[in-house]
């Protein structure tokens, strides 16, 4: 895509970005969830402590964040991974992805985002789980 760029994001900057990561949860990740799920999702990304344990990255369209994507765990879990609904299949999600791949990555893929991780080479290693209203999929990179 033209024009687009990845950046890692400090402190504060990933403290804006959670908005977009908020707005896309809600389109796209909420009608999958119980309020218990929602609730939970929206208390992790104001969590001060979780959010000290993620190293995040924005793609930025010219000026303007479109996605964020974030790993914990010297990089080997992916965290949050939110493109904004405009910019899905333009390749965005990839190229952040691309940016912090590493050769053995995890993730707790939302329902939503299991067919997207299967296309970036991850595949199950357990059944959905529900923890805390939160429905995922373990899965791995390998």
């Amino acid at each position: 895509m033209m024009g687009l760029s990845i950046k890692r994001l400090d402190r504060y900057e990933l403290k804006s970005a959670l908005k977009l990561v908020w707005e896309v949860f809600l389109e796209y990740e909420a009608p999958d969830y119980t309020q218990e799920g929602i609730d939970e999702f929206f208390k992790s990304i104001h969590d001060e402590n979780y959010l000290t344990t993620l190293t995040a990255y924005g793609a930025f369209l010219d000026e303007c964040l479109i996605g964020v994507i974030a790993t914990r765990n010297s990089g080997k879990h992916i965290a949050l991974f939110f493109v904004e609904g405009k910019y899905h299949h333009q390749g965005v999600g990839k190229q952040l992805f691309e940016t912090v791949r590493t050769n053995k990555m995890t993730v707790n893929s939302s329902p939503y985002a299991v067919p997207i991780y299967k296309r970036l080479g991850f595949f199950p290693v357990n059944s959905e789980q529900v923890v805390n209203g939160l429905r995922f999929t373990p899965m791995e990179l390998q």
